[in-house]
């Protein structure tokens, strides 16, 4: 028997030994469900749900039993299992601690980013405190004693049993990793709690490796189809307003572009204590002659590629549940962007991050996108600022300058900052001036100092804007600029002890963004609108109309706006309008990802000889878009 260890036989020494796994199967479970702590798998709940607790566990269990199959020894086994899942329990925690939101199945596509600048980034959210690393260190202490002291639990020749029993967990287990469909019966949300719009709330009730399980069985197995016909029905219900708009006469000169991702950046007035601060006055400036208002933006605290993706393509990452981190899983060699829109117009298009391009496969995916050029950090002059780790706003603005040329086609900058990334508890150049901040009442120690290194790095990025801005004033060639912040940062501990405005809570809040003419001193207008909105304003006010995709953002996106939320927004009201066109919507943006919506949208006869630009002075255009016309 493989419970038979050499020299012994018959039940008086097994039964013990069977009790003793048993005994520890029960242990590791509570002792799961102890470390993960959501309400739902608590060891107070082992007795009116235990399959909660179970189904969280089983993963561990499955590994601690393999692993006994191999070494033989049932506490290194249990022992060695529990610390590795100790590990992806602590990289929750810093995860939910950053972010606000737990792990999910594509979180583990980052270790392939380690090698790629991602290391760096990452590994500067790792504890300061010795203590994670003492307790790792006595666990693989006491791992090691297991293994040389602790006597085999059963003989090394079972007559095959062993392979048998290894063969046949290894293989449950690797059906549980690939997402075989049968597992589904087990985790999913009439057995199991699963809300799919909130990997919180899953992970708080069901735990955090149900979580994952759940999350991988129902996204990790390819999109969801598209409805052509709701698609179809939507584009015809929109026709005659895509033709009006796409016959809107262009502009005489086409508009140099640059948008600007901040990183971090959003208005602090939003949070109470600051509501009369004044840490972004070029931001208010500009604003007084420009389109401005709220951002609802895909993510929370970072992700930061979400969002970038959204504002690069105009797809909405709600109807991508399988996108998680879109450049570490497109697998189209061409994606429909902004980018392309404005190179059918003559534009010359460039991406400027100062960061390792190969980090989150930059590289490849503005390739994909469209873009000329991608100029990174090496490609910086060699004395590029810094300040605290990463490069300064003010090195991203001079760079800018240097790429912006007086002649030539018009020109497309996406610039990418990095100044304002966290952690926020590296000491930035001039310490003096970040301590000089003021703190709202309730926020001390290290939650005090992190949340002034934040307002000390953003009131950077606020006076580049307004230096960006001058100088392209000043310029005879016609601009427009871009801003917006990619996500709330994350300082969790200071929302919770100030709290917002609003009163909604910290994943709730929408960001900020502007798009203004810098020699415009017209009247301003608000509006609040989603990342993936923003290419279809940003096109109709640099006079470009004829692009139907994003004309249709413009005219159904709107009322779909405060459906981006971050992490994820709870579904529209069963059987309304707004569900119904959320759904339509769905099957545009997947059509238009797989290349097969063009032949479905409206189009309009172009002169021979390519996009013809009107000559008129100034574009028929509704109020708020001639606040930015020349």
């Amino acid at each position: 028997m493989l419970f038979t260890p050499e020299g012994s036989s018959g039940w008086r020494s097994l039964a013990p030994r069977v009790v003793l796994v048993l005994l520890l199967t029960i242990a590791f479970v509570l002792l799961t469900g102890l470390i993960d702590g959501g309400v739902g798998v608590r060891p107070a709940r082992f007795l009116d749900q235990p399959r909660f607790l179970f189904a969280n566990a089983w993963p561990g269990l499955l590994l601690a039993g393999i692993l006994l199959v191999i070494s033989r020894r049932v506490l290194l086994s249990f022992g060695l299992a529990f610390l590795l899942q100790g590990l992806i329990y602590g990289v929750n925690a810093l995860k939910v601690a950053n972010l606000g939101t737990p792990l999910l199945p594509d979180d583990f596509r980052m270790v392939g980013q380690l090698r790629k600048g991602g290391a760096h980034l990452l590994g500067s959210y790792l504890p300061h405190s010795p203590w994670p690393y003492l307790g790792l260190l006595v666990g693989i202490a006491l791992i090691v004693a297991m293994w040389r002291f602790e006597p085999p639990l059963f003989a090394r020749r079972t007559s095959g049993k062993r392979l048998v029993a290894g063969g046949a967990l290894a293989a449950v287990m690797i059906s549980m990793l690939v997402g075989v469909a049968a597992w589904a019966k087990i985790y999913n949300g009439q057995v199991l709690w699963l809300e799919p719009w909130s990997a919180s709330s899953t992970a708080a009730h069901s735990g955090v490796v149900s979580s994952l399980m759940m999350f991988h069985l129902q996204y990790g197995n390819g999109k969801r189809k598209p409805d052509r016909n709701a698609a179809t029905q939507l584009i015809s219900q929109s026709s005659d307003a895509l033709r009006q708009s796409m016959m809107s006469p262009a502009n005489a000169e086409l508009p140099d572009i640059v948008v600007i991702q901040s990183e971090s950046f959003f208005d602090p007035t939003i949070v109470h204590g600051y509501e009369q601060s004044h840490f972004t006055p070029n931001l208010r400036r500009l604003a007084a002659h420009g389109i401005s208002g709220r951002l609802h933006v895909p993510t929370f605290g970072g992700g930061t590629i979400r969002t970038e993706f959204e504002v690069l393509t105009g797809l909405s990452l709600r109807y991508f549940d399988n996108l998680q981190f879109p450049y570490l899983q497109m697998s189209h060699k061409a994606v429909p962007s902004l980018v392309r829109a404005l190179k059918a117009h003559g534009y010359d298009t460039m991406a400027l991050h100062g960061n390792d391009p190969a980090f989150w496969n930059r590289t490849a995916a503005f390739k994909a996108l469209g873009f000329d050029k991608f100029v990174s950090q090496s490609s910086f002059p060699p004395n590029a600022a810094k300040d605290g780790m990463y490069m300064t706003d003010s090195a991203m603005t001079d760079e800018i300058m240097t790429q912006l040329k007086d002649n030539g086609p018009p020109q497309f900058i996406f610039a990418i900052s990095i100044e304002a990334h966290g952690p926020y508890d590296v000491q930035p150049a001039n310490t003096a001036e970040r301590d000089a901040i003021p703190v709202p009442d309730g926020i001390a120690g290290k939650d005090k100092q992190e949340l002034q290194t934040y307002l000390y790095h953003i009131q950077h990025a606020d006076k580049q804007l307004g230096r960006l801005a001058q100088w392209l004033a000043q310029r005879k060639r016609p601009s427009l600029i871009l801003f917006y912040g990619d996500h709330l940062p994350a300082l969790s501990n200071s929302y919770d002890a100030t709290g917002f405005v609003d009163g909604g809570n910290m994943l709730s809040q929408a960001g900020t963004w502007l798009l203004v003419d810098p020699r415009y001193q017209g009247a301003a207008t608000s509006l609040d609108t989603a990342a993936w909105l923003l290419p279809g304003k940003l096109l109709e006010q640099a006079g470009i109309h004829d692009d139907p995709y994003y004309t249709l953002t413009k005219l159904v996106g709107p009322q779909l706006a405060e459906l981006t939320e971050a992490p994820g927004a709870p579904p529209p009201a069963e059987g309304s309008d707004e569900q119904r066109i959320d759904t339509a919507m769905d099957s545009v943006d997947q059509l238009r990802m797989d290349g097969k919506l063009d032949k479905l949208l409206p189009a309009l006869d172009m002169p021979t000889g390519g996009i013809a630009h009107s000559s008129s002075a100034m574009p028929s255009q509704p109020p708020a878009t001639t606040a930015l016309s020349h």
